[in-house]
Order: C-alpha cells, then sequence, then structure tokens
C-alpha cells in the first residue's frame, strides 16, 4: 500500500511542475499541499451550510489543505454539473479529492463522472441508498476512484428530538381529559437519505408511546416559506395538535412564524423541535421557544476532509474504520452545550485545530472520535485567551 500512495503522490506533483521538480522532489521530497474540491447540495447564504463550510475551512487551515468549495443552490442538478466541470478542468488545476454530499440521490451520477475522469471522490453526510447498491456496488469494488463515505446516524437525530419532545409533552399537557396526545411532523424531502432517516427515527420514537398520536408527516424541502405555509393548513386539520418535530431549522422556524400567526403561544400551547445547531436555533432553544434541538453533523464534511487527511498520508480508514463509515454525530442538546457554542461563536468563530483529530496527527489515536461533544471541547480551546 505504501508503494501505491508513494506513486499517488508523485505523480501528482508530476502533474503539476514538471520533470525537473519530479527530480528535486525525488531529492529533497518537498511538501505538497493536498487540494480537495467539496460541492455543497446548499446554498451559499444558507446557515446550516455557511456553518458547513466553517467547519471545513477550519479543517482544511489546520492541516494545511488546498480546499474550494461550490454551491449547488439547493439546484440538485447542479450537483452534477459542478462536477462535471471540476473534473473537466485540465490536469494541473484538477482537485487530489473531490468530496461531495450525496444530496437527492446525486451520488451515482456523480462517481460516474468522477471515475471517467480519474478523480478520487469521497461521499459525506449521505451515503447509498438501498435502491443504489445493485448499481454501485462497494465503494473500490467496481469504482475504483470511489474511495467511501462518512455518514451521519441521521436516526439518531430523529429519536432524540421527537423522544425529548414527546416527554416534554407529556409532562406538560397530559391529563384525564387529554386521551391522545397529537402530533405533526415536517420532514425534509423524501429522496435524501439522511432526510428519510431523520423521520425514520422520529417515527420510532413516536411508537415507543401509545399515548402520543402522530396525526400526519408532510415535507417542506427543507425550505422556510413552505413550511410556513403548511404549518396553519395543519393545524386547522388537526386543532388538537400539541406537538410539532420538525427536520430542520429553518422549517421549525418557519412553522414557528405561522403558529404566531394563528394565534397560538410556543412553548405553551403547542411545542416544538428540530435538527441543526445554527446560532439562531442554538438561541431559541436557551430562551424556550424551542423545546428539543440535536445537532454537530454539520461538520460531516470537516470529519471527511480529516480522514481523506490522513488517507493522502497513508493512513487508510478502510483498514480500521471500514469503507463506509457511519457515525455518531449528533447530540441533544442541553443548556450547558449551548451556551459553550454560544460563547465560542462570541468570542469570533475562532479557528478550531482539526490535527487533534487525526491519526496522522496523533499516533496513539485509535478511533476517530467524530463527536459534537470532542468538537465542542476543542471549539472551547480555540475560544480560550
Amino acid at each position: 500500500m505504501s508503494s501505491l500512495f508513494n506513486y499517488l503522490y508523485y505523480h501528482r506533483y508530476y502533474r503539476r511542475c514538471g520533470s525537473l521538480a519530479l527530480l528535486c522532489l525525488l531529492l529533497a521530497q518537498p511538501a505538497v499541499a493536498m487540494q480537495v474540491v467539496f460541492i455543497s447540495p446548499g446554498k451559499s447564504n444558507e446557515p446550516f451550510w455557511v456553518d458547513a463550510a466553517e467547519g471545513l475551512q477550519h479543517a482544511a487551515g489546520s492541516l494545511g489543505i488546498e480546499l474550494e468549495i461550490l454551491y449547488a443552490e439547493r439546484n440538485h442538478l447542479a450537483q452534477l454539473s459542478l462536477a462535471r466541470e471540476v473534473v473537466g478542468r485540465p490536469a494541473e488545476r484538477r482537485p487530489d479529492y473531490l468530496l461531495v454530499a450525496a444530496d437527492k440521490q446525486t451520488l451515482p451520477g456523480q462517481l460516474e463522472i468522477a471515475e471517467r475522469a480519474g478523480v478520487r471522490v469521497f461521499s459525506a453526510y449521505n451515503g447509498v441508498q438501498d435502491a443504489e447498491r445493485g448499481m454501485l456496488g462497494y465503494p473500490r469494488e467496481h469504482l475504483h476512484y470511489w474511495l467511501g463515505s462518512l455518514v451521519p446516524n441521521a436516526q439518531e437525530a430523529g429519536y432524540l428530538t421527537a423522544q425529548a419532545l414527546i416527554r416534554q409533552g407529556l409532562a406538560q399537557f397530559q391529563s384525564p381529559d387529554e386521551v391522545m396526545l397529537e402530533m405533526l411532523a415536517i420532514s425534509g424531502d423524501r429522496a435524501t437519505d439522511s432526510s428519510r432517516r431523520r423521520t425514520y427515527g422520529m417515527e420510532l420514537a413516536v411508537a415507543e408511546y401509545p399515548q402520543v398520536a402522530l396525526r400526519q408527516t408532510v415535507y417542506a424541502d427543507w425550505q422556510r416559506d413552505i413550511a410556513r405555509y403548511q404549518t396553519p393548513i395543519l393545524l386547522k386539520r388537526y386543532p388538537r395538535t400539541r406537538l410539532l418535530w420538525t427536520g430542520s431549522d429553518l422549517m421549525a422556524f418557519g412553522a414557528l412564524e405561522a403558529i404566531r400567526g394563528a394565534g397560538l403561544r410556543p412553548a405553551r400551547d403547542l411545542l416544538v423541535s428540530t435538527v441543526n445547531m445554527t446560532e439562531r436555533a442554538t438561541r431559541s432553544l436557551l430562551d424556550g421557544e424551542l423545546q428539543s434541538m440535536a445537532g454537530g453533523h454539520h461538520l460531516a464534511a470537516a470529519w471527511a476532509l480529516v480522514v481523506l487527511y490522513d488517507y493522502d498520508h497513508g493512513v487508510d480508514f478502510a483498514e480500521s474504520e471500514g469503507l463506509e463509515m457511519e457515525r455518531s454525530m449528533f447530540a441533544l442538546f442541553d443548556p450547558q452545550m449551548a451556551e459553550v457554542y454560544l460563547n465560542y461563536l462570541a468570542a469570533g468563530r475562532p479557528q478550531v485545530n482539526y490535527c487533534r483529530f487525526s491519526k496522522v496527527c496523533n499516533p496513539a489515536r485509535k478511533e476517530y472520535d467524530f463527536s459534537i461533544r470532542g468538537w465542542l471541547q476543542a471549539a472551547e480551546a480555540a475560544a480560550s485567551p
């Protein structure tokens, strides 16, 4: 395996610098920064993807990686066209690695584009869906440039937030007169793997409480305006609703606007939960506007950069972690965690040192720690004087 890494290393440098530089490399072996392009499915001003980009930039900065971020602006076809643009660049401008989010079932197309061009590709946030497995197989099996994937356990996020929401609802509303506690859900979309898993996790939590009735689940495509439009229709259809689960913060904010517009009081008449630890969502949790919030998965791309950095330096994640990694990245936020995060933001979002999470930087590390609690410790250290 080491000879393969040496070949890839020298070949990349040769493409960029020519034979004379290659000779210098063989004699002096100067460091060459690895280059990564990340194709974000979100909008460049979307809070979640802004936070994800910040994590990527911090990881790249602390690991010495040249990073470029491209935004598909919530257009799934643009995810494919951006991949074509990247691999179609002149050889000296192509990245060493293409990092994709595999949103809305774009993974097969992106893998095919990268494979034809001979560009190594890694997916974060979403993995292979069951319907795609027969066509794609497994990483490094049929598609040799498909290195692997790192996926948050999205089911965990749906379960944790729904369970916390239900428990508070039962404590606040259950009485002899209220036979069933009625609940509604606004999920992201039907196609994206992480959205489906969040929804499934929520349904698992509901199934544990026979006194809770999930009346309907709708899909707002992660959009605030759509959730704001859907919510009053749902509340009119189910006027006894006490709980509202949402799959993302923007959808929660749209729903909260509609709840107030209907003359209801959040936290008093109706309880709301969400996923995503954006600044506003975190403040809303502390203020009591939201009753439960899980976050941490926005860092999946940053963690993927750590994995690729180690891979590029000879530590292959396949040998210890497996080719398709699914990790617990979510945590249900409590007030203390929220305060730590907000203090970090107030300190100006200083660069977190991602080298502390790398196996190359820390040879004694046996397993990766991609938890939000571990990151909060690193963020607290970065914000300390």
